[in-house]
């Protein structure tokens, strides 16, 4: 995509901590975010708890946009809400171009080069609504089906997951933020589904996994 000198120069440097919302899912913007540096999660947004530092957190992760790049520049492209939150996981540096600037140097495009981009942006929009939608199943479920999975079973007869990857991993995998996984794995213990801590998690109740995981 995009960016020069003339499209910015109504759009000043802005500097963002992490932690900060700066997209919305299905709500209109009135500009479009040129990052220019940082990392940016994109995904669905779940309030965090009481205490928590960072105020919103993605409960579910879809990908990180790293500087420089435009930030969910589809929808201004087509003109239409964005698909997925987006919060800044490191500070962040960014310019924010209005939309109506934005359409304009679109618009300036030669008709052919124009259409290509149209085809593209509705491609890549059709891509993420579909992948949004999947991760509409709750994290808990997606939770419990990865154990099951994974599981091996021991003489005793005794199921239990080696967690051989790291958390971050493995929550990549699910699609959720790390904090989201450990959050599971607590809900998941508390309700004797699961027990055991460390690299080391016993399957409890099996019949209770595959009804939570819907398989």
């Amino acid at each position: 995509m995009f960016a020069n000198e003339t499209l910015f120069s109504s759009s000043p440097v802005e500097t963002v901590q992490t932690g900060a919302v700066l997209l919305k899912r299905l709500l209109a913007a009135d500009s479009v975010i040129y990052l220019e540096s940082g990392r940016v999660a994109l995904g669905v947004l779940s309030v965090a708890p009481v205490g928590a530092s960072k105020g919103e957190l993605l409960d579910q992760q879809l990908r990180v946009a790293v500087g420089p790049c435009w930030l969910e520049a589809t929808a201004a492209v087509l003109n239409l809400p964005s698909a997925v939150d987006a919060v800044a996981e490191t500070p962040v540096t960014l310019r924010r171009v209005p939309i109506a600037e934005f359409r304009k140097s679109l618009d300036s495009c030669c008709e052919g080069g124009h259409s290509i981009l149209l085809d593209v942006a509705r491609a890549h929009r059709q891509q993420t609504d579909l992948v949004v939608s999947r991760l509409a199943k709750d994290a808990e479920a997606r939770c419990a089906e990865w154990l099951l999975l994974h599981a091996t079973s021991t003489d005793k007869g005794v199921c239990s997951v080696q967690l051989q990857q790291r958390k971050r991993s493995i929550a990549t995998q699910l699609g959720i933020a790390p904090e989201t996984l450990s959050r599971v794995l607590r809900h998941l213990r508390e309700r004797s589904l699961i027990s055991g801590s460390g690299r080391i998690v016993n399957l409890v109740d099996m019949n209770g996994l595959r009804s939570l995981a819907g398989v």
